[in-house]
């Protein structure tokens, strides 16, 4: 498969703009002539290796900030929305897709914003009856989906808050003393804190200044709610300042991302950053041998994994996702090419949906998707108890993964056949932008491809993809 070229307009005139230089200065500094700059600025031809050879020696920049992600991010959604039977036919070519992406992203954001917002319109008018009459039937956009697409178009790694944690935790401190680092943060301020049986996670009293812990909880959950608590206390300035660049459109989304930002705060106190990149690369990323060194889930670890994308000292690129038994997916982040579906089911081949059968064991799976990127992913239930006989169980199932070029650095992938394409399972984003003509799982045919009815002839599905 042919490497894809490089266009990277839009971040080269990011960045000429915050050094404030004039293009012909530009140019000069990175040894092209000003209409070769000119023409790279407007995606009218790739960024050249002498280049970005050039924007490291120069100005120092971690080459890996001048890749697509961001713009295959935006294809990848803009193809999922245009698969919306309400577009019938209409399926621009996946070249003018990514000239939108890379030359004009906030109207890609402002056409998927569009589209959200015809669905949600959409599934408002499917229950008219119930809305009638009610003050908040007005449309709004999802609170949800705009916070989930904050996170996920910022790598889900948010660099301020990231190193307060890591200054919090200190840099070579014990993970096993963060539980005692975060109680005596929170005694010097005057709070009490009280393991009380609820079915509550946590409930703080402002006025009493009394922090209650379930006692039904985990350890792990324990600590990571003390954390969450502390950065809602301690961390505020900073928290706000972050939500005031995102710039919310409801003030509803801006409360959901608070709480999103403390999480991310006890998340990476837990796991204060340098250490865990260190401990991560040291046992090749074994999820259980992480649970255990730094007292937190699973579910916690492959969620940090995620996020390991800080300049200058990234960690291997991860696709993290959970998803409940029905499919649905509950959290999702990819710092890959692999994207995850938005507006309809996931791909049924891929294993995270069989982790449900096999609780507790972690299963492997060699997948390719129809671009052509061979990955290698881990599936594992996780199980919720309610604490108390009798109360609900939640069940989810999580997944994490990378390319299959990082397979060496993986526990998981040691005795994999990694080298042969047939051990790679086909897997898609969707069946209505899945290009595979013979998928036996397809649900429903691809919208960019021609059928065949054949009433004489019945194959796997009742049609044949042209």
């Amino acid at each position: 498969m042919a490497t894809q070229k490089l266009y990277a307009g839009a971040k080269l005139r990011e960045m000429r703009t915050r050094l404030s230089l004039t293009q012909k200065d530009f140019a000069a500094k990175l040894g092209v002539s000003l209409p070769y700059l000119n023409q790279m600025e407007n995606n009218n031809r790739p960024v050249s290796t002498t280049v970005v050879l050039a924007l490291a020696q120069e100005f120092g920049l971690d080459v890996t900030e001048l890749s697509t992600g961001d713009s295959e991010r935006l294809v990848s959604d803009m193809r999922e929305a245009l698969a919306d039977p309400v577009f019938s036919d209409i399926m621009p070519p996946v070249a003018d897709l990514r000239l939108t992406a890379s030359n004009a992203p906030a109207f890609a954001r402002a056409f998927l914003e569009l589209h959200r917002s015809y669905r949600q319109t959409h599934e408002r008018l499917a229950s008219l009856d119930e809305a009638l009459g009610r003050e908040d039937a007005r449309l709004q956009s999802s609170p949800w989906d705009e916070v989930r697409d904050f996170f996920h178009y910022c790598d889900n790694y948010i660099d301020a808050v990231d190193r307060a944690a890591e200054n919090f935790a200190g840099k070579g401190a014990a993970t096993q003393d963060i539980r005692s680092l975060a109680m005596a943060s929170l005694t010097s301020r005057g709070i009490v804190v009280a393991l009380v049986d609820m079915q509550p996670l946590r409930q703080f009293d402002t006025d009493r200044k009394i922090l209650r812990l379930s006692s039904r909880a985990t350890p792990q959950t324990q600590v990571f709610q003390l954390l969450l608590q502390l950065a809602l206390l301690t961390q505020d300035k900073l928290i706000e300042a972050t939500l005031d660049l995102a710039r919310f459109h409801s003030p509803a989304a801006r409360d959901i991302a608070k709480i999103g930002l403390a999480n991310y705060f006890a998340g990476a106190a837990l796991m204060p950053y340098g250490a865990f990149l260190a401990a991560a690369q040291d046992c090749r990323h074994d999820l259980e041998r992480l649970s255990l060194q730094f007292g937190a889930s699973i579910e916690q670890v492959a969620h940090r994994l995620s996020t390991m994308q800080r300049p200058g000292a990234k960690g291997i690129p991860f696709f993290f996702v959970r998803v409940d038994q029905a499919g649905t997916i509950t959290k999702r982040h990819s710092a890959t090419r692999l994207q995850f579906a938005r507006f309809g089911g996931a791909c049924p081949l891929w294993n995270v949906h069989q982790a449900f059968e096999t609780p507790g064991r972690f299963l492997r799976q060699l997948a390719e998707t129809p671009d052509g990127v061979k990955y290698i992913s881990l599936a594992r239930d996780v199980s919720k108890p309610g604490g108390s006989f009798g109360a609900p169980v939640r069940r989810y199932a999580i997944a994490l993964g990378c390319d299959v070029r990082h397979a060496g650095s993986l526990v998981y992938a040691d005795d994999l056949d990694v080298s042969r394409t047939g051990t790679f399972e086909p897997i898609g984003i969707s069946c209505r932008i899945c290009e595979r003509k013979s998928c036996h799982q397809r649900s429903v045919p691809p919208l960019e491809r021609k059928l065949t009815i054949n009433e004489n002839e019945r194959g796997v599905l009742p049609y044949q993809v042209s």
